[in-house]
């Protein structure tokens, strides 16, 4: 007889200051070559504290208390841009990646944005598979975009459905 062991489902909330030290181990994990840097995510979250906020963030906490993802938005005259996401290795095939990618879409629907972007690795087809599920379709690259790798980055758009748009105008 198999043992099936049930994973319980991370708990996705704003990201503060005090998650900035588990945020820069889990990106140092799954992105050695690029990781951001804690300034990084100072100026990042210093911006998402303010009034006329464009950038905000979540990450995810599993049962434990644990970081297990993260995620970033940035909106800004319409437009959004998804700054990061990751999500831990034990926790890929969960759904948490597409719980926190649908939080962005969320948020930049919230910010009346018209269409979101990113940029991702060429070398990363799980991500790529995500935001292809999400709609998101490539409309270029970036050459040497991630730092100090000098990996290229593949651009890709969704745009806003008027559907998105109008569950936030109803206050859905």
């Amino acid at each position: 007889m198999t043992t099936r062991v049930e994973r319980r489902t991370a708990v996705l909330r704003e990201m503060r200051w005090w998650d900035i030290a588990p945020v820069l181990e889990l990106e140092r994990a799954l992105f050695p070559e690029d990781a951001w840097s804690a300034g990084m995510f100072w100026s990042e979250l210093a911006d998402a504290r303010h009034a006329n906020a464009t950038r905000w963030y979540t990450v995810a906490e599993d049962a434990d208390g644990r970081v297990v993802g993260y995620a970033g938005l940035m909106a800004i005259s319409g437009e959004g841009d998804v700054q990061t996401i990751a999500v831990a290795e034990d926790q890929w095939g969960t759904g948490l990646g597409t719980r926190l990618l649908q939080r962005l879409v969320d948020q930049a629907a919230a910010a009346r944005c018209t269409e979101l972007l990113l940029e991702v690795r060429v070398d990363n087809e799980r991500a790529q598979r995500l935001y292809t599920r999400f709609g998101f379709e490539s409309v270029g690259f970036r050459r040497n975009y991630y730092q100090p790798s000098g990996v290229d980055a593949l651009v890709m758009r969704r745009p806003m459905t008027t559907d998105e748009e109008s569950k936030e105008d109803d206050g859905r």
